[in-house]
């Protein structure tokens, strides 16, 4: 309690910010894709429309980050409000392709606008990323970035539940399959008018700069070996979990109230492992911690294909929430570690955009496989290339640490590990 007491009231306004906006996106998360089959959309039309929207996103979140490096963070995330806003307005009112892909395109809503448990993603994330680590003491660092995701993780639990207002409102209000789905677009309008005054009350201490075109050649070396990694995990990842909600929609018939529940239970499980991260890098290191945690998580992707009962299903995607997340923010701390503080919301955009884009290409390819092989296949696909990832990530980065395991190593005395940069 000490650590939240003692935090920069700038970086305790982002952890509001962070929960309201996890508690939005997530229930948007589990619902968007069911909404556009309730509105007549394929499979594979689905898929394109998760495509369209993340390769947007990657585009966008670049530009996020490199602008808040210069024109500061708190301008750009009022701005990510106002296009929030925009985004729902338009899916209440339209429901035609050139207007849903208008609505995903502008904002992500529904897809990508918020990681996996409210561990962040999106346009936010490079902003989100370079605020905390300006706040706070390096030593610090992991904890002030495990408490942030555990709080939107918390918060994606509790807005998970509200997916199953649609179903209500069915049952027992009488409205239609598609409006029943409107009122959640409504309630994120004004999340977001909340945000707006929320990020209006950050009293940013970064100042805009000047910074070179180019990143340093450390920061350049180091985002590019980062970036190949997110590459490989991200198609993975957008193969295997970028339609889950889905996938057992499909595979089991689930209805939105059991969703919720499944959901909910998961985001939870992820908030526990957010807490645990930064205990357990303490006792075997960052590296070694996102390494293990994010490989059982793969191994447990490549198991649920076997699962045939939904209960049993149901129980591997809430245990994996555990592991899968507990890398987040480690990995977003370890960046910020590792790159120069004015180049940091530039590094989270490109590392952001290396996330993205395979995750945005991939959902097309997996609904494709969904509808004309195997509901299975690209849960095969997307656990192999993501434990391909785990396994290069260690080899590559194992003899790495950030500058506060060095410091700590130190006091306790010879035999440290070099760290490169």
């Amino acid at each position: 309690m000490g650590l939240l007491r003692n935090l920069h009231r700038d970086a305790k306004l982002l952890m509001a910010s962070r929960g309201i906006r996890s508690f939005a996106f997530s229930y948007l998360n589990v619902v968007f894709a069911i909404y556009l089959d309730r509105l007549g959309y394929t499979p594979v039309m689905i898929g394109v429309i998760f495509t369209v929207a993340y390769l947007s996103g990657a585009v966008l979140t670049a530009l996020w980050g490199y602008l808040s490096d210069r024109v500061g963070r708190r301008k750009i995330l009022m701005l990510l409000a106002i296009l929030t806003i925009l985004s729902n307005l338009i899916l209440i009112y339209f429901s035609s392709l050139f207007f849903i892909l208008a609505a995903v395109i502008v904002a992500n809503v529904g897809a990508g606008g918020s990681g996996g448990g409210g561990s962040g993603g999106g346009p936010f994330n490079p902003v989100e990323e370079a605020l905390p680590a300006e706040k706070c003491r390096p030593e610090n660092r992991n904890q002030i970035f495990a408490v942030n995701s555990c709080v939107g993780s918390i918060m994606g639990s509790l807005g998970a539940l509200a997916s199953g207002l649609p179903q209500f409102l069915q049952e027992d209000r009488g409205w239609s399959a598609v409006e029943s789905y409107k009122p959640l677009f409504l309630l994120t309008i004004a999340f977001s008018v909340v945000l707006l005054f929320v990020y209006r009350g950050i009293n940013e201490q970064h100042q805009p700069r000047k910074t070179e075109r180019k990143m340093s050649k450390s920061t350049g070396a180091f985002v590019t070996k980062m970036s190949a990694l997110s590459i490989v995990d991200n198609f993975g990842a957008g193969m295997a979990g970028a339609l889950v909600p889905y996938w057992f929609f499909l595979r089991f018939g689930v209805e939105l109230k059991s969703l919720r529940i499944i959901f909910f239970a998961s985001y939870f499980l992820a908030a526990l492992s957010f807490l645990s991260a930064p205990v357990i890098a303490r006792k075997i290191g960052v590296v070694r911690t996102m390494a293990f945690s994010h490989g059982l998580a793969s191994l447990i992707w490549l198991c649920l294909p076997f699962a045939s009962i939904l209960n049993v299903a149901a129980a591997l995607i809430v245990t994996r929430s555990f592991f899968a997340y507990m890398d987040n923010p480690l990995r977003a701390s370890f960046t910020m570690a590792m790159v120069k503080s004015e180049e940091r919301g530039s590094a989270a955009g490109v590392t952001s955009l290396a996330r993205i884009v395979p995750f945005g290409i991939s959902p097309t390819i997996s609904t494709y496989l969904m509808q004309t092989v195997s509901l299975t296949l690209p849960l095969f696909i997307g656990g192999g290339l993501q434990l391909i990832n785990d396994v290069a990530f260690f080899l590559m980065f194992r003899h790495v640490r950030p500058p506060e395991e060095l410091a700590a190593s130190r006091l306790e005395g010879p035999g440290v590990e070099k760290v490169s940069r």
